[in-house]
């Protein structure tokens, strides 16, 4: 995957992040544009994309919003971004969802929502931006999995189905496509520190995610710049994960007996988080439930 050692240069890049007002986008914009890129934003929320888009260095920035899930409103932003900037240079699919419903009393509505943000759109933006990659002369493309794409999570199976699906997608289009002069690739996250993560926590998330303190979002950041840097599969911002994986996948089946021995760490986990984010006024707990403070 590998194409050159020098660190990749960011300078006048167009970079199209999806979930761009989110937690882990903004924060990819924000040390992006800092480098001399230009950000485009796409995200359902026009106010936080306004935001954003305010606090960003240099000049040139956009921010889009549309719903993830209607394909005209993608075909506009993508007609817009080549009006605006003619290419793509770095194509980064990072919007996602999720929810503690359990699966069995959810609605069917839910259940299509939640893969269609998370799985489809995905591969519907990368499809529709293919004209505007080839068009950049080293187009990249890097989407936001997760380690839910690889250790079952029983509380949140729609997400796991989703990070699943989108892992496998990205290790056969990344063997397609570097024949044809687009890098694609992975980051791997495990939990952090995020809105989406701390009202996860607040509604009664998997325990799994909580037996070590969540990750920074910063983490992230530096491991997405390193796959720009060293284009690869899959990047994981904790090291220490990657070899997590490597043994989780010599015993595949072995998984779901095996996830019950984290349960009790996860537990003591999640409460000092709950813990934390009281103490940074993000939750409370009133009658003995917890909650976001909006």
């Amino acid at each position: 995957m590998q194409k050159n050692s020098k660190s990749f240069d960011f300078t006048d890049k167009v970079i199209v992040i999806t979930g761009g007002a989110g937690g882990i986008g903004s924060h990819l914009a924000r040390d992006f544009a800092s480098n001399g890129s230009r950000l485009v934003l796409l995200d359902l929320d026009q106010k936080r994309l306004d935001s954003v888009i305010s606090e960003l260095s240099g000049q040139g920035h956009l921010g889009i919003a549309l719903d993830l899930t209607d394909r005209s409103a993608i075909a506009k932003a993508i007609l817009q971004i080549e009006t605006t900037y003619g290419r793509i240079d770095v194509l980064i699919p990072n919007a996602a969802i999720t929810t503690t419903d359990r699966f069995d009393v959810r609605s069917i509505d839910s259940i299509e929502y939640e893969l269609d943000i998370n799985l489809r759109s995905p591969l519907v933006i990368i499809r529709s931006c293919m004209d505007l990659l080839k068009a950049a002369s080293d187009p990249r493309i890097i989407t936001t999995v997760s380690l839910g794409g690889i250790f079952p999570l029983g509380e949140t199976p729609l997400y796991t189905i989703s990070k699943f699906g989108l892992r496998g997608a990205m290790l056969s289009l990344s063997l397609d496509l570097k024949s044809k002069g687009i890098l694609a690739g992975s980051v791997m996250p495990s939990a952090t520190d995020t809105p989406m993560l701390q009202r996860e926590a607040v509604e009664g998330g998997n325990s799994l995610q909580f037996m070590d303190p969540p990750q920074k979002t910063s983490d992230v950041v530096k491991a997405f710049k390193k796959m720009l840097d060293k284009p690869r599969f899959e990047v994981y911002p904790k090291p220490s994960e990657s070899w997590l994986v490597r043994i989780a996948m010599l015993f595949p089946s072995q998984l779901p007996l095996l996830m019950p021995l984290f349960v009790g760490k996860g537990e003591r986990g999640h409460k000092r988080y709950l813990k934390e984010l009281q103490t940074r006024g993000i939750a409370e707990q009133v009658n003995g439930v917890w909650r976001i403070i909006e």
